[in-house]
C-alpha cells in the first residue's frame, strides 16, 4: 500500500529568494527545534518549530552574496553559514549575533558540515580540498585532498571516524578522520554528487546525483550495496532518519521515503513502476512520495 503524505505546515514568503540550504537541529534549551534556512536573497534565517508552526526568531545580516551552505552545530547553539561572497559566518543561536566571520577564500565554501563533536567545521572547495577549519579559532586546521574536482557535498560519518565528499565529475571520497588518509575513492555515478549522507550507525553511504540514482555503499569495504532509479531527474538531496531503517530522497520532481531491510538474501528495491535486483544485503523500498523536508538525527541536527 501506498503510503500518502501531506504538508503539516507551509511558511509564505520566507525569503526573498530562492532557499538554497535548510537545517534542522534541537534547541536543548528551550527544549524546542529550530530550523536555520539560507537563501540567494543574501539572508540566513533562524526559526523556531514549536506546535506544529514556524516562528522567525532571527533574520542574520552580513552576507554580501547569496548564501548557498547551513548547517547548526550538534551540541553548542551555533550555527553556520557559508556564501558566494567566499566567507563563512558562526552564529549565535541564543541571540542572533554574529560570533565570528571567516574568509574561505574564493568558492571554497561551497558546502560545510560541522563534525559531531561541533569542534571542527569542514568546507567543501573548488579544487578538490576538504578545509576543516576550527570553530573556536576560525583558523584553517588542515586540508584533505581528494585530487579532484569541485566538490559540492560533504558530511561526517556520525561516530566521528569519517568524512565524505562528493564531486562536480561523480566522484566520492572517503577519509579517515584521525589519520587524514583517503580511504576510498567511489566511481559509481557518472554525473555531479549533490547530497551524501551516512546512516546512523556509520556503516552505510547513501549518494544522490544529477544522473537520477541513488547508491548505498558499505563503508567499511566501499561495496556497493544497492543501486535506485526511482526519480526521474537529478537526485538533490539525502537524509537518514533516526530510526537506521528510512530515509528520505528528493529530486527536482518528487521527494520520496525508503525503507532500509537486510537479511541474508540478496533483497531486491521496489519502486512503483518497476522492481530490480540489488546485489548486496541492503534492500531500499520506496513507499510512496512525500513533501522534501529535513530530518532531525539523533545527534541534534541535519544539514
Amino acid at each position: 500500500m501506498t503510503n500518502q503524505y501531506s504538508i503539516l505546515f507551509k511558511q509564505e514568503q520566507a525569503h526573498d529568494d530562492a532557499i538554497w540550504s535548510v537545517a534542522w537541529g534541537t534547541n536543548k534549551k528551550e527544549n524546542s527545534e529550530t530550523v536555520v534556512t539560507g537563501s540567494l536573497d543574501d539572508l540566513v534565517k533562524v526559526w523556531k518549530w514549536c506546535d506544529e508552526r514556524l516562528d522567525l526568531q532571527w533574520s542574520l545580516e552580513g552576507h554580501q552574496l547569496g548564501v548557498v551552505s547551513v548547517d547548526i552545530s550538534h551540541s553548542l547553539p551555533i550555527a553556520a553559514s557559508s556564501s558566494l561572497d567566499a566567507h563563512i559566518r558562526l552564529w549565535d543561536l541564543d541571540n542572533g549575533k554574529q560570533i565570528k566571520s571567516i574568509d574561505a577564500g574564493p568558492v571554497d565554501a561551497w558546502t560545510l558540515a560541522f563534525s559531531p563533536d561541533s569542534q571542527y567545521l569542514a568546507t567543501g572547495t573548488h579544487v578538490g580540498k576538504v578545509n576543516i577549519f576550527g570553530v573556536e579559532s576560525g583558523k584553517k586546521e588542515y586540508s584533505l585532498d581528494t585530487r579532484g574536482k569541485f566538490i559540492l557535498s560533504i558530511a561526517y560519518s556520525p561516530d566521528g571516524k569519517y568524512l565524505a565528499s562528493g564531486a562536480i565529475d561523480g566522484i566520492i571520497n572517503i577519509f579517515d578522520i584521525a589519520t587524514g588518509k583517503l580511504l576510498h575513492t567511489l566511481e559509481g555515478h557518472a554525473m555531479p554528487i549533490r547530497s551524501l549522507t551516512f546512516s546512523p550507525d556509520s556503516q552505510l553511504l547513501v549518494t544522490a546525483s544529477d544522473d537520477g540514482y541513488i547508491k548505498i555503499y558499505d563503508v567499511q569495504h566501499a561495496n556497493l550495496a544497492g543501486t535506485l532509479s526511482g526519480h526521474a531527474s537529478w537526485v538533490l538531496n539525502v537524509a537518514f532518519c533516526p530510526d537506521d531503517t528510512h530515509f528520505v530522497s528528493r529530486s527536482c520532481s518528487v521527494g520520496c521515503q525508503h525503507r532500509l531491510t537486510t537479511g541474508p538474501h540478496v533483497p531486491t528495491a521496489r519502486t512503483q513502476t518497476s522492481v530490480q535486483r540489488v546485489p548486496a544485503q541492503s534492500a531500499v523500498r520506496r513507499l510512496g512520495p512525500c513533501w522534501p523536508c529535513a530530518g532531525q538525527n539523533p545527534w541534534g541536527s541535519r544539514s
